[in-house]
């Protein structure tokens, strides 16, 4: 039977896996229902399986034949802390918490991917299928790595497989280099000396030095940053004050927010220049100033060989219909440190038009059953090609 044909039939099981899973959303590192369902199926399919790395992560491995080449597969299964809004029959029942991003989605793939191989053994090789906690902000994969995922798993090539809106579910886009920015936080703070709101002369103000810096902040991306780079840096919290009461200048100013870069050069230069700015008008209004910068999640660049694997696979899937100029996302995905293991290659599938405008991280955002035979035939594809037997 063609590989189509039988990811067909198994499709009524997982779509009601990912429609289960999507119900019962877990944030990172409290994926335990999650893991559990996981680990049990691929069990039953006969892989090996390995639990606890990064807390509930899941690593199910299968060999098959003399093959010497090894690569590992990438599912995120963490949701977001947001409520549901949305009306569907599978509709999250834990409150303040649901499956925004589509990570339902990509485990239930890639676990058809896992049930298909094991099922039919058309390769010759190692497959670590590496499910992964806590994608959103919390630091999953790096807590894997330092768990020792690739000593104890080493992989010769590693991918990774998100969902997209606005491309067909039968479409797919691999490109080479960059494909997501990274992803670091700042925090800064001025401290300067309260005084009553009629007086300002007796004190020292931070809240309009914190204007000066906010004003000022954007000339670091306009005017500092190579223009041919990109880069985003942007205030997303200002906080200073007590509105209960309107005539007093506070001590302290905080504001914090992200920046982003695709090269390590423009992101060191970041941390440098907000810095230099926080200091600078620290200096200029006679205040003190504290600055931290937190390093997050590098950028993610697509390895060449890896994605010219990938490419072949998607390809074989998609025929014509795999986008390969596709622009990179400023977004970040902490897949990054898994491509800093091994050669990496991170692709994106269609997930049909953004229903209602609901992107990621939409309260009304859901994966599309319907990318789930692309999705898993790319992983078997993946797999049956790069350990061709």
């Amino acid at each position: 039977m063609p590989r189509q044909d039988l990811i067909q039939a198994d499709l009524p099981f997982l779509r009601s896996l990912r429609q289960d899973l999507h119900a019962h959303p877990e944030l990172g590192f409290e994926e335990e229902r999650t893991s559990g369902i996981v680990a049990s199926l691929l069990e039953e399919a006969g892989l090996r399986v390995h639990r606890g790395l990064g807390k509930t992560g899941v690593v199910g491995t299968l060999q098959v034949g003399s093959g010497t080449r090894t690569i590992g597969l990438r599912a995120d299964m963490d949701a977001l802390a947001m409520p549901e809004q949305a009306e569907r029959p599978y509709r999250s029942k834990i409150a303040g918490k649901m499956h925004a991003c589509g990570h339902d989605g990509h485990t239930t793939l890639l676990l058809g991917a896992a049930r298909h191989l094991a099922k039919n053994r058309n390769f010759s090789g190692t497959v670590h299928f590496i499910f992964q906690p806590a994608e959103e902000g919390r630091g999953g994969a790096r807590k894997m790595v330092e768990d020792g995922l690739f000593d104890l798993f080493p992989c010769d090539a590693v991918y990774g497989l998100h969902n997209m809106p606005g491309l067909s579910t039968d479409e797919m886009a691999v490109t080479p280099g960059p494909q997501l920015a990274s992803s670091d936080t700042w925090l800064v703070t001025f401290k300067g000396v309260g005084t009553h709101g009629a007086k300002p002369h007796l004190g020292k103000d931070p809240i309009t030095a914190s204007g000066h810096f906010l004003s000022a902040l954007q000339t670091i991306v306009g005017r500092v940053v190579n223009p041919l780079e990109p880069a985003v840096v942007s205030a997303c919290s200002v906080k200073a004050g007590d509105p209960r009461a309107l005539n007093v200048i506070p001590d302290v100013a905080e504001i914090g927010g992200t920046a982003r870069a695709y090269s390590a050069q423009v992101r060191d230069q970041l941390e440098t220049e907000i810095e230099r700015l926080a200091r600078g008008v620290a200096v200029t209004f006679g205040i003190e100033v504290s600055y931290e910068f937190r390093r997050r999640i590098p950028p993610v660049i697509n390895h060449a060989d890896a994605t010219a694997r990938a490419l072949k696979a998607a390809r074989a899937v998609c025929g014509a219909k795999v986008l390969t100029d596709f622009e990179p996302s400023t977004a970040g995905d902490d897949f990054a440190f898994f491509g800093a293991a091994a050669p990496g290659a991170y692709v994106w599938l269609g997930n049909g038009p953004a229903v209602d405008g609901a992107l990621h991280h939409n309260t009304a955002y859901d994966f599309n059953d319907e990318a789930i035979p692309t999705g898993v035939a790319f992983w078997v594809a993946l797999v049956e090609q790069e350990l061709a037997a």
